[in-house]
């Protein structure tokens, strides 16, 4: 990603998960305003290309998302979305199946696009779609680190090392590193994660890492319902607390080195 205005590199980073329904767009939403509480300029991207929903989670009425970027019909500029404490939104399309469909130049030239907006931010945080279509290919190799969001299903787990198996065999991504979502506790994550971990340690040549564990929570579902942010929705809530401690460790402790990456993110 480009210099920001500063001269600081802007640091992207990719939210996904194998399965829909694990919690993963809600974790980027309050992980990018998480950072923004830190004081950091973030633009947080909604990269599920044809059912985006994060504007509607923020209770905004964007005027362009990218469908409108990709047919020619604004900028790069005027697709970014004002959202709460400063951050900046790029809606995706909803309901829209060319979206879901891109050719390879396409996502490409959007990445490039997505670069270009993210000159003046300081983190790029992007909300992957599920499963392993090109554009969740795409968007998670374009990003320097990619955050694993589990949940404790045999169907979510399994197709998150589905994602993992993909991402390190054919495009060799080496480091994860995962969050525990809707567990009882932390040291339910823990186990969690070590479980997974174990896995792909036994099958896969990869390291993960872990960021830490998220509640299962009721102020999660309020928030949902009420189109509202966690972290102002319900800022005392124990999923709140946890995400705002996981987005201070990916501010405090940003050490992992960028990818090579080709033309359009794919990964050398």
């Amino acid at each position: 990603m480009a210099a920001g205005m500063d001269g600081s590199r802007c640091r992207a980073v990719a939210v996904a998960g194998g399965k829909g329904g694990v919690g993963k767009t809600t974790i980027a939403l309050n992980l990018a305003l998480g950072l923004c509480r830190a004081g950091q300029r973030v633009l947080l991207l909604d990269a599920d290309l044809g059912l985006g929903n994060v504007d509607i989670m923020l209770g905004l009425e964007p005027r362009y998302n990218l469908g409108h970027l990709l047919r020619g019909e604004c900028s790069a500029d005027e697709v970014v979305t004002p959202g709460p404490h400063g951050l900046g939104v790029v809606p995706a399309a909803s309901g829209v199946a060319a979206m879901a469909g891109l050719a390879g130049g396409e996502r490409a030239g959007l990445v490039g696009a997505v670069r270009e907006m993210a000159e003046d931010y300081d983190f790029l945080v992007v909300d992957t779609p599920a499963g392993i279509s090109p554009q969740a290919l795409t968007f998670s190799l374009a990003a320097e680190r990619i955050l694993l969001v589990l949940m404790n299903e045999p169907a979510a787990l399994t197709d998150a090392y589905g994602l993992v198996k993909v991402l390190s065999r054919e495009h060799h991504r080496s480091r994860f590193e995962a969050i525990s979502n809707r567990v009882s506790g932390e040291g339910a994550g823990r186990s969690l994660y070590r479980h997974f971990a174990e896995t792909s340690d036994r099958f896969l040549d990869v390291s993960l890492g872990y960021l830490g564990a998220i509640p299962n929570d009721p102020a999660m579902t309020r928030a949902a319902r009420a189109r509202a942010p966690l972290l102002d929705h319900a800022p005392t809530s124990p999923s709140a607390a946890a995400i705002g401690r996981i987005a201070r460790s990916l501010f405090d402790g940003w050490t992992v080195p960028a990818p090579k990456r080709l033309a359009g993110g794919e990964s050398a």
